[in-house]
C-alpha cells in the first residue's frame, strides 16, 4: 500500500497541515482523537481524500501483561472512525507491576525499551497476536529510541525485529531518527540493524528531529531534522523504496515555510538516493537475515520473568528505588529526570488551567509532588491527584489562588476537594493496611 509523503497532524498546526502542498497523508495520536467528535480539520482532510493513520502510544505491547481489551477496542474504534488503512503502535512497555508481581501498577508516561531477550520476544509476540485479532486493519509496530540498555540481551535490534515479523507477520514502522538516537546513546550501528531487517515488512518510515546534550541524544520531536537522521533515511532508501515516509513534530512548532522545507529535504533525500525502484520482495535481506537458534519457551513463565524485570526498572525510574543490577546508574538518573520533566510538561498541556492558575510556581510545585508520587492512571488522573495533594496540604498559601484551584477541582471531580483531615485519614488507613499484612 503506497502512502507517499506525510506529516504528523497536531491541533497546533492543523491549519498549516491543511495548506501544505503535496502532503499525501497524515498520522494522528490515537489517544487524542474522540471518534464521535473528530476535529474539523481532520474531517476536511478526509473529505479531500487524505488518508489518516491512528498512531497509538498507550497499549504497551512490550509489557508483561496481555494488552487491555478496552484499549484495543478504543484503538479499533478510532481506526473505523478514520477509515484508516492501518494502525500503528510501539515495541515498548509503558506500565509495570500488578498481579504478576503483587505490586502496585506504575506508569512511566513514556515509551520504555523492552529487553531483547527470548523471554521478552515470546511475550511480545503473543501480545501482538492478541492485538491483531482485535483490530479491523493491519498493525505496524515502531522501533523506539532509548537512553538506557538492558543488561544481558540475547538478540540485536535487527534480529529481534526480524524474529517478531517472522512469528507474527506484523508490519514495521521504522523510525530512522530512533535508529540514530540509539547509535549515539547505545552505540548501535543503524546499518547493522537495517541489514537484519525484513525490509519488505516496512509499512512506512518516521523522520524526526532531536538535539544532543552532554553526549546524549534527546529525541525531542521539537527540533529540525538533522543531516545524520537523513543519512539513515538514505541508507534505508538504498535498500528499499518505503511505501510511506512521515515527518513528526510534536512541540515548538515552526511556521509553514520551515515545515515545507523539512518535507522538501525528505523528498530530496529519497529522490537522490539510488536504490530499488519498488518495495522489496520477500527474499530481500540476504545472509544478514539468517535465522538464529530459537530456544523453547513457556510464555506464562516468561511473562513472570519479564514482569519482575520491568517492575524493578520502572520502580527505579519513577519511584526512586535502587537501580536493578547491571543497569548504568548514571543513565537511569538521566532517564528518571527526563520522565519527570515530560510528566510536568504533559500535565501542563492536558490541564492548561493549572500553569495559568499557579504561574511560575506550577513547575517546581509539580516536580516536588511527582518525585515521590509515581503516576498510576494516566496524565489526566495525575493532574487531579496533583491538585488534590496541594489542596489537602493547604497550598498554595495565596487564598485567591487556592480558591481558583478548588473551583477547578470541583468542576472535574467532586463538590468538596480533599482536606487535611481526609489526607490524614487516608494515611492512617494505609498504615493500618501495612500492619495487617
Amino acid at each position: 500500500m503506497e502512502l507517499g509523503i506525510g506529516i504528523g497532524w497536531r491541533p497546533e498546526i492543523a491549519q498549516t497541515v491543511e495548506r501544505l502542498p503535496d502532503v499525501d497523508w497524515v498520522e494522528v495520536v490515537a489517544e487524542n482523537i474522540c471518534p464521535g467528535h473528530l476535529p474539523a480539520s481532520l474531517t476536511r482532510l478526509r473529505e479531500r481524500g487524505t488518508r489518516v493513520v491512528p498512531h497509538g502510544v498507550s497499549l504497551g505491547l512490550g509489557g508483561a501483561d496481555r494488552p487491555s481489551a478496552r484499549r484495543l477496542a478504543d484503538l479499533a474504534e478510532r481506526a473505523a472512525a478514520l477509515d484508516a488503512p492501518l494502525v500503528t503502535e510501539h515495541i515498548a512497555f509503558v506500565r509495570a507491576g500488578g498481579p504478576l508481581t503483587a505490586s502496585p501498577v506504575l506508569e512511566a508516561g513514556h515509551l520504555l525499551p523492552v529487553p531483547r531477550t527470548w523471554d521478552a520476544l515470546s511475550v511480545l509476540c503473543e501480545n501482538v497476536r492478541i492485538a491483531q485479532d482485535s483490530l479491523p486493519v493491519p498493525l505496524a509496530l515502531e522501533n523506539i529510541a532509548a537512553l538506557i540498555s538492558w543488561p544481558d540481551e540475547e538478540l540485536t535490534e535487527g534480529q529481534f525485529l526480524a524474529e517478531l515479523v517472522e512469528r507474527t507477520g506484523v508490519r514495521l514502522l521504522i523510525d530512522v531518527a530512533n535508529l540514530h538516537t540509539n547509535r549515539v546513546n547505545r552505540g548501535e550501528d543503524p546499518s547493522m540493524a537495517l541489514d537484519a531487517l525484513p525490509v519488505e515488512a516496512i509499512a512506512y518510515v518516521h523522520v524526526a528531529g532531536g538535539v544532543e546534550r552532554d553526549g546524549v541524544w534527546h529525541d525531542t520531536h521539537a527540533h529540525p531534522v538533522t543531516q545524520p537522521v537523513l543519512d539513515v533515511l538514505a541508507d534505508l532508501r538504498a535498500r528499499v523504496c518505503p511505501p510511506g515516509v512521515l515527518l513528526e513534530r510534536d512541540d515548538d512548532f515552526p511556521g509553514p515555510k520551515a515545515l515545507s522545507a523539512e518535507l522538501s529535504r525528505i523528498r530530496e533525500t529519497l529522490r537522490t538516493t539510488n536504490g530499488p525502484a519498488a518495495p522489496a520482495e520477500s527474499e530481500a535481506g540476504g545472509d544478514a537475515r539468517e535465522r538464529v537458534d530459537v530456544p523453547p519457551h513457556d510464555t506464562d513463565a516468561a511473562r513472570e520473568r519479564v514482569a519482575i524485570g520491568q517492575a524493578a526498572l520502572m520502580s527505579a525510574l519513577v519511584a526512586g528505588t535502587p537501580a536493578p543490577e547491571g543497569f548504568d546508574r548514571r543513565r537511569l538518573r538521566v532517564q528518571s529526570r527526563a520522565l519527570l520533566a515530560k510528566r510536568a510538561d504533559v500535565v501542563g498541556k492536558v490541564a492548561p488551567e493549572l500553569p495559568r492558575i499557579l504561574g511560575d510556581a506550577y513547575r517546581p510545585a509539580f516536580l516536588s509532588y511527582a518525585r515521590s508520587r509515581p503516576m498510576h492512571a494516566g496524565y489526566r488522573r495525575d493532574a487531579m491527584d496533583f491538585v488534590g495533594h496541594l489542596l489537602a496540604t493547604g497550598r498554595p498559601e495565596d487564598a485567591a489562588v487556592r480558591r481558583r484551584l478548588t473551583l477547578w477541582w470541583q468542576e472535574r471531580a467532586a463538590p468538596e476537594p480533599p482536606r487535611r483531615t481526609v489526607r490524614f485519614a487516608r494515611a492512617a488507613r494505609a498504615a493500618l493496611a501495612g500492619i495487617g499484612r
